[in-house]
């Protein structure tokens, strides 16, 4: 069982920025791929952007590219998403999840945990 508590969310203005954090407890961290998931009000839950276990290997949605950064920080049990010129349309509950298994950047992201969300709103 891992436990996943988020960080870091607010209210900002667009154009802004904001860094999310997500601490992992309960098991070991390294052997866990990690991402990022958003969900805006009546809309479906979307994958942001993820990581595998070192790092080398990220992805992100279009929709974030060269905007979002996500990271991890294995020695604090921690990934983190660096989120830059910040728009309305990112505004959503945005989720951390964790994967016991990762295919590769590019396949989906078969998500074992979840978190509880932290709350990004953006203001224009």
């Amino acid at each position: 069982q891992v436990q996943l508590v988020e960080s870091g969310g607010g209210l900002v203005q667009a154009g802004g920025s904001l860094r999310l954090s997500c601490a992992a407890s309960g098991h070991t961290f390294l052997g866990y791929a990690m991402a990022w998931f958003r969900q805006a009000p009546g809309e479906e839950r979307e994958l942001v952007a993820n990581i595998n276990w070192s790092g080398g290997n990220t992805y992100y949605a279009d929709s974030v590219k060269g905007r979002f950064t996500i990271s991890r920080d294995n020695t604090r049990n921690t990934v983190y998403l660096q989120m830059d010129s910040l728009k309305p349309e990112d505004t959503a509950l945005y989720y951390c999840a964790a994967a016991r298994e990762y295919y590769g950047p590019s396949y989906p992201f078969r998500v074992d945990f979840w978190g509880q969300g932290t709350r990004v709103s953006i203001s224009s």
